[in-house]
């Protein structure tokens, strides 16, 4: 079995306290790189150790602002592989451009395969990510994709502080309900589903409510929270149709826009997030929002990795 110690973490400035938590959590120190921008905005990376031979991962969620985070992880790839780093893993707890994964009007990019060509033709040889927006974009990589799940996590926190009560899981979309039955069943929980239609990005219209939700504590499941508009809308339903209190959980705090003025005033009474995408300074002052840390999820899959052993054994 390899040893921990041929293992090297880097980090750009996406979100540079996961990586160190992950290292923390193997024992590690996070090695040293210096990303940094010219007065004119262009992206400079130096690689400040010995990566020869070196199993190396980059921790590099691609959020906001995606495209220079992107560049940071692009340039930091091709500066690894340029110094002979025995393989590439890019670490992205978060993989931005996701929802651009098909066409779906005429004369657009599939942008999620763009990301993912670049991404391989600088040097990336492994891909390790969480909650994908759709499953399918691991096709669009020529290389092993593991994608983790923020599950094992969330439904921790959900046992601790709902046990003993009525509970039902509610999916936001029709889309999301086969990951939400999932959650239901591991916690014997009741399922719902909102009816929704999207009239546009980024805005959306919610319908009605299926499944009765009167008198239970309502969890509404998904895997990103964007400009909020959806939960929001969900949330105030599900309290319309007698529903007890409502509590979110998603992965993935995207939170763009006026998403923190519309959680704050909304019928939400906690948004439980991941910190696979840093928190902006006014997420971290609402109340009403609360982060849980993959950092060990991440890390115990990246020493599976390096030892060449079973990811999915994480989850089994």
């Amino acid at each position: 079995m390899s040893k921990l110690n041929e293992i090297m973490i880097f980090s750009g400035n996406a979100n540079r306290q996961l990586a160190e938590n992950i290292c923390s959590h193997l024992q590690l120190e996070l090695s040293q790189a210096e990303v940094r921008k010219f007065s004119d905005g262009e992206t400079y990376v130096e690689i400040g150790q010995n990566v020869r031979g070196k199993d190396v991962f980059v921790v590099q969620p691609t959020c906001t602002p995606v495209n220079d985070h992107l560049m940071e992880l692009v340039l930091m790839a091709d500066a690894l592989r340029r110094a002979s780093a025995r393989r590439i893993t890019a670490v992205i707890p978060y993989y931005g451009y996701a929802r651009q994964d098909r066409k779906v009007t005429p004369r657009v990019p599939i942008s999620a395969k763009v990301v993912a060509e670049m991404l391989m033709a600088v040097g990336v040889r492994r891909v390790l990510t969480m909650d994908l927006h759709s499953g399918q974009i691991q096709g669009f990589f020529n290389i092993p994709v593991d994608n983790l799940y923020a599950a094992p996590v969330l439904l921790k926190d959900i046992s601790a502080n709902f046990a003993g009560k009525e509970v039902i899981m509610v999916s936001p979309d029709a889309g999301g309900v086969e990951r939400t039955r999932a959650f239901a069943k591991r916690l014997k929980a009741g399922l719902a589903i909102i009816d929704k239609r999207r009239e546009r990005a980024n805005e959306s219209q919610a319908m009605n409510v299926i499944g009765n939700v009167a008198g239970k504590h309502a969890i509404l499941l998904d895997d990103m929270v964007d400009t909020a508009g959806t939960l929001c809308a969900a949330a105030e339903m599900l309290m319309n149709a007698g529903a007890e209190e409502v509590y979110a959980y998603c992965s993935h705090a995207v939170l763009s826009g006026p998403a923190i003025d519309r959680i704050n005033a909304s019928q939400i009474k906690k948004l439980v997030v991941t910190d696979t995408i840093p928190l902006r300074d006014s997420a971290k002052d609402s109340q009403k929002i609360k982060v849980l840390s993959v950092s060990g999820l991440l890390g115990d899959s990246i020493r599976c990795i390096h030892s060449e052993d079973s990811v999915s054994s994480l989850f089994i």
